[in-house]
C-alpha cells in the first residue's frame, strides 16, 4: 500500500499515543518554574507588605497624618517601596540566573555580576519609588485637606509596598534585553521629569539641562543620581546586548564576529560618560561634566556613522533610522548654533530623546532578527523529531 492511503491515524501517531519528547519536557519544565516565580513574587510582596506595616504603625501611631508633604503617609510609603524594592529586586534577579536562557549569567565575573545586580535593583526601586510618589502627590491633590489615623496610614504603606514589591519581583526574574531598554526608557523618563516638576527654580529651563543638578536639593540629587544610575544601567545593558548580538552572527544574521564586542564596548563606553555626567554636576567641574556629555554625543554619533560597516547583515531599514539620527541631532545643534532657534535645553532633549530612542528601536530589531533566528530552529528540530 502506497504512503498515500495510509489513514492519516495511522500515518502519524495522535498526540496522546506519542512519547513525551524534550519539548513536551522543556515545556513542562518552564511551566513550572513561571508558577514558582509568580509564588516567590507573592511571598516576597507578603514579607514587603509585613516589615513595611510594621515600621510604619511605630511612626504612624498615636496621630492623624496628611496623604503627602514632608513627612507623610506617601513619605513614608515611598521610602518603604525603595527599601523593600531594592532588596527583592536584588533578590529575584540573581535568582533567575537559573531560569532558561540565563544561565549565561553565571559565566560573568563576580564584579560584572555584582554591577548588573546592584543596577537592575536600584532602577526597578527607583521607578517604584518615583510611581508610589506620584500617586500620593496625585491623591493629595484629589482629596484637598485630608488627613487619615494611623491605621489608615499604616495600611496604605504597607500596600504600597506590597505592590510594588510584587511587581518589582516579577519584573526582575523576567529580565530580557527588550524589558531592559524599556526599563532604561521609563527610567530615565521618569527620573528626569520628576527632577523638573521638582526643581526649586523654575527658570532652570533659561539656561540648560544641566542646570537642574546643580541647586543642591532633593530635586537636584535625583537629576544627578538617575544620570549616575542610568549610564551604570547602559552599561549593564552592554552584558546583553553582546550576547544577543553573539546570536546574531552564529545565525549568520551579522557578517562581522567582532561586531558583538564593538558595540558592547561602545555602549560601556557611553554608559561610563553618562554616569561621569552625574558624578561631576556643572557646579562641581564644568570642565569634567562638560567632556562627559560632549564625549557621550560624539560615542554615539560615531556608532551611528559606523553602523552599516560594524552592523553589516542588520536590515537596510534599520541604517535608515541611524541616518535618521545623525540629521536629527546634526541638524538640532545647527538651530542652536548659529542659527540660534533652539535654546541649549531644546537641544539637550532633543539629543536625549535621540539617544534612548534609538537604542530602544535597536534592541527591536535585534530582538526580531534572533527570535526569527530561535523560530527556524525549532521549527528545523521539531520537524525532525516528529
Amino acid at each position: 500500500m502506497s504512503s498515500s492511503t495510509v489513514p492519516a491515524d495511522r500515518a502519524r501517531p495522535s498526540a496522546e499515543a506519542r512519547p513525551p519528547g524534550p519539548g513536551r519536557g522543556r515545556a513542562a519544565a518552564s511551566a513550572r518554574r513561571r508558577l514558582a516565580v509568580e509564588t516567590e513574587a507573592l511571598v516576597g510582596g507578603l514579607i514587603a507588605a509585613t516589615t513595611s506595616a510594621v515600621v510604619a504603625w511605630l511612626f504612624f501611631r498615636g496621630l492623624v497624618w496628611p496623604l503627602w508633604g514632608r513627612w507623610s503617609v506617601g513619605a513614608v510609603a515611598a521610602i518603604s517601596v525603595l527599601v523593600t524594592t531594592l532588596v527583592i529586586g536584588a533578590v529575584a534577579y540573581a535568582r533567575s540566573r537559573d531560569l532558561p536562557g540565563q544561565e549565561w549569567r553565571r559565566r560573568l565575573r563576580p564584579w560584572k555580576t555584582a554591577l548588573d545586580v546592584a543596577t537592575v535593583s536600584a532602577v526597578h526601586a527607583v521607578i517604584a519609588g518615583i510611581v508610589t510618589v506620584v500617586v500620593f502627590t496625585t491623591l493629595q491633590r484629589a482629596f484637598e485637606g485630608i488627613i487619615v489615623d494611623a491605621f489608615t496610614a499604616t495600611g496604605a504603606t504597607a500596600a504600597s509596598a506590597g505592590l510594588a514589591a510584587y511587581w518589582v519581583a516579577l519584573s526582575a526574574s523576567a529580565v530580557t534585553t527588550g524589558r531592559l531598554a524599556s526599563l532604561l526608557v521609563i527610567f530615565m523618563s521618569s527620573s528626569v521629569l520628576a527632577s523638573m516638576a521638582t526643581a526649586q527654580d523654575p527658570a532652570w529651563w533659561e539656561y540648560h539641562f544641566s542646570q537642574l543638578g546643580t541647586s543642591n536639593d532633593v530635586s537636584s540629587s535625583l537629576f544627578n543620581l538617575a544620570v549616575l544610575l542610568g549610564g551604570a544601567f547602559v552599561t549593564t545593558f552592554a552584558l546583553y546586548v553582546h550576547r544577543d548580538l553573539t546570536a546574531l552572527v552564529r545565525q549568520g544574521v551579522l557578517v562581522h564576529a567582532w561586531t558583538p564586542r564593538f558595540v558592547s564596548t561602545v555602549f560601556v563606553v557611553m554608559g561610563t560618560l553618562l554616569a561621569c555626567v552625574g558624578v561631576f554636576p556643572l557646579d562641581v567641574s564644568m570642565l569634567l561634566h562638560n567632556l562627559s556629555a560632549i564625549g557621550m554625543s560624539l560615542t554615539f554619533l560615531g556608532l551611528l556613522a559606523s553602523a552599516p560597516f560594524t552592523l553589516k547583515g542588520m536590515p537596510s531599514r534599520f541604517f535608515w533610522l541611524c541616518a535618521g539620527g545623525i540629521v536629527l541631532l546634526l541638524g538640532g545643534a545647527l538651530l542652536f548654533e548659529p542659527v540660534g532657534y533652539y535654546s541649549l535645553t531644546a537641544f539637550e532633549l532633543l539629543a536625549f530623546a535621540t539617544i534612548f530612542g534609538w537604542i530602544s528601536v535597536f534592541i527591536r530589531f535585534v530582538d526580531a532578527l534572533a527570535d526569527r533566528g530561535e523560530r527556524d530552529v525549532a521549527t528545523a528540530v521539531e520537524d525532525y523529531s516528529v
